[in-house]
């Protein structure tokens, strides 16, 4: 679908406004100064429900239609938001059944985030006050777009309250038909937890050391999920019957328990996402370690959302200080870095930024959460920046459409995803392994994708040189059989230890390991074990090469025609399988036996030929970031430099610099958190 903000042509700046907190004598002004920044987009409404609905069933459009008469008198367009992240006062003190629930059962209030999905009462008056402003507003010519609620599981992303407890029973009744398919799935006979009535079903409770049932948490997460797109899609189909043509649909966050892709797929033209580097800065995050990436760690977040949508919008963008009253010291970002981390998110895929927020408001939570503007609204420093960031959009315009390029991805999947987030064995490998690759490609500038498998197919996958698994806990023969085909076809394949040993229910199988991917893979898992902590410096031999084992080991024996590459060399398994390989049609596959470390993950790109893609065009120190989007023949080069000191890169052809125009080659030099985009090709 084509629309009027991704459209392809241009990148643009948009800003968070809230025309309620400020007296109406003050919003032709702001919305001037906007333009004169070269904003050309605000978003509306998302905490605004009482201004529309200021009692049940009364419904009073002034306010916003005084404030959009205004905006028609500019050029200004808007992304009008549902306002249902924040349910009125008077709503949840007459139906407190809307409101979401610790998990001893008390209620949460606000105040915001409080709700819950499944609370029919809340389905239908979101579902009113939705199809209110959607059939109202929605011919409005300055409107181009619609956001969905805000930050869809933010803040919280469990639910226990009644209601959800009876739409749980709803989603297992749909899923597994019987109590007894039930109690097969979740292992219930252990500790003697089986069902005999679904009323005995509830989402999960208090309980001693938090032993829950995994398989009962794995099933909830997923019924979380499904219950938060539901809601998501309810209101996209309420909107759709009145949107005009061209006006897209939208919503903003990223947050957890949430399958985004099928949300994606179901209700929305493209994802935006909230980006906050500065979090990074903040008093209870900071890190003093060197080599710790810091706010460059946010490239993670936009890679991941670069999954959802190739091309996306930033609907938040850091602009000053973030902390609420009671959290979150952290400073005014620096000169450059509004600048830097516009780029940051433009390099990796954005082609809308807007800044959350205009003026930073005076009262409530949120009152040391800065936007461009601080109290006063004079002139400062950060509006300027925004100026000259419009001015060097300006002169980046063929950027737009262009897509992030790499040639390894790192595979994922939101069932392994949802077990690591409740397994600590599964999670201390996949946080230790995440990590790893990350630092290394960033430091190596090596740029990858990350890809989600349950929401891919071989022809996709076909588009990388090189994808790792790191460790794929969960399997299914379906994946397996979707793996093989990617390999097949040239693709070389890297999986890691603890793969495999677990079904879709979590449980883990009774086969020989890695399960159903011993074929594929050509391995046998004979034993496995965490690394003792008396071990000392666990060390493999893959071909004269010495890696560092970490946390795990798997021990490897080559079958169905795989092939022994390295071996453990400490410890009592010394001589046994570390690192196996399988030809398979036009591609390779490679199983590591145990857990990525930074330098097992470098060696590992540089084994596989991937490592450095850029190498012949330019030289740049680890602090820089090296990320390239293509368009066709033309191909554009974001250098970031992340250090507060004077960066030196080389440039060794000559390339066009879009900010000056001028052709430039050798030793150039970045000031501290500057950014140059470069043409390659043209």
């Amino acid at each position: 679908m084509m629309n009027r903000l991704l459209d392809k042509e241009r990148l643009k700046l948009g800003v968070c406004y809230y025309p309620e907190h400020w007296p109406k004598e003050m919003w032709r002004e702001d919305l001037e100064r906007m333009a004169d920044a070269g904003i050309e987009v605000i978003r509306i409404a998302e905490f605004a429900w009482t201004k529309i609905e200021p009692k049940e069933g009364r419904f009073d459009y002034t306010f916003f239609d005084e404030f959009l008469d205004l905006v028609e008198e500019t050029e200004m367009k808007v992304i009008f938001c549902t306002p249902t992240a924040t349910p009125p006062v008077w709503l949840t003190e007459k139906y407190p059944e809307v409101l979401n629930a610790d998990v001893d059962g008390s209620p949460f209030y606000g105040p915001r985030r409080h709700y819950n999905y499944n609370s029919s009462i809340y389905q239908k008056l979101s579902g009113r006050i939705t199809e209110m402003v959607a059939a109202h507003y929605g011919i409005r010519k300055c409107i181009i777009g619609w956001q969905i609620d805000n930050e869809l599981n933010c803040e919280k992303n469990v639910f226990y309250s009644e209601s959800d407890s009876a739409a749980f029973r709803t989603f297992l009744q749909e899923k597994y038909g019987t109590l007894d398919v039930l109690n097969e799935a979740w292992g219930t006979v252990f500790w003697n937890q089986t069902y005999t009535d679904w009323e005995q079903v509830y989402v999960p409770r208090k309980c001693y050391h938090d032993t829950v049932n995994p398989h009962q948490e794995l099933d909830y997460v997923r019924f979380i999920s499904d219950s938060v797109r539901k809601f998501c899609r309810m209101q996209s189909e309420i909107i759709r019957k009145y949107q005009k043509p061209g006006d897209f649909i939208t919503t903003n966050g990223m947050f957890g328990n949430l399958d985004n892709h099928q949300m994606t797929a179901e209700s929305l033209d493209f994802y935006t996402y909230d980006s906050y580097p500065n979090f990074a800065y903040c008093l209870d995050r900071y890190s003093e370690n060197k080599s710790d990436l810091k706010d460059r760690k946010w490239s993670r977040n936009l890679a991941e959302v670069r999954s959802v949508s190739p091309i996306f919008g930033i609907m938040e963008q850091q602009s000053g200080a973030n902390g609420w009253n009671s959290r979150m010291e952290a400073p005014t970002p620096r000169p450059g870095q509004m600048t830097l981390w516009t780029m940051q998110s433009i390099a990796h895929g954005a082609d809308f930024i807007s800044y959350f927020r205009w003026r930073t408001c005076t009262f409530g939570t949120e009152m040391y959460w800065h936007g461009i503007l601080d109290y006063s609204g004079r002139e400062n420093r950060r509006f300027r920046e925004v100026k000259e960031i419009h001015q060097k959009l300006e002169k980046m315009k063929d950027v737009a459409g262009s897509h992030y390029e790499a040639q390894v991805g790192i595979l994922r999947d939101y069932d392994n995803i949802w077990d690591a987030q409740l397994d600590r064995w599964h999670q201390r490998v996949e946080e230790a392994s995440r990590q790893a690759f990350f630092e290394a490609a960033q430091k190596s500038h090596t740029p990858v994708d990350y890809v989600y498998l349950d929401h891919a197919n071989p022809e996709k996958l076909k588009q990388y040189k090189v994808l790792i698994y790191p460790h794929m806990v969960i399997a299914t023969k379906e994946q397996a059989e979707c793996l093989a085909q990617y390999v097949e076809a040239g693709g070389i394949l890297v999986i890691g230890c603890r793969s495999g040993y677990k079904d879709v229910n979590g449980k883990c199988v009774m086969k020989k390991l890695p399960g159903v991917l011993s074929e594929l893979t050509g391995t046998d898992i004979s034993e496995y074990s965490m690394i003792a902590p008396d071990a000392g410096k666990v060390t493999i031999d893959w071909g004269g090469t010495e890696l560092e084992a970490n946390v795990f080991v798997d021990l490897l024996k080559p079958v169905h025609g795989g092939f022994l590459e390295g071996t453990y060399t400490a410890d009592y398994y010394a001589g046994s399988g570390a690192v196996t390989s399988r030809k398979m049609g036009k591609g390779k596959i490679y199983y590591y036996g145990s857990v990525w470390n930074e330098d097992t993950a470098e060696i590992f790109l540089e084994k596989l030929g991937v490592k450095t893609p850029y190498k012949e065009l330019i030289e740049a120190p680890e602090c820089c970031e090296i990320a390239v989007r293509r368009k066709g023949e033309k191909r554009f080069l974001f250098i970031l430099n992340y250090a507060k000191e004077e960066s030196i890169v080389i440039l060794k052809t000559e390339m066009k610099d879009l900010y000056t125009g001028k052709w430039i080659k050798g030793n150039i030099s970045l000031k501290g958190y500057e950014v140059r985009v470069i043409l390659l090709e043209e």
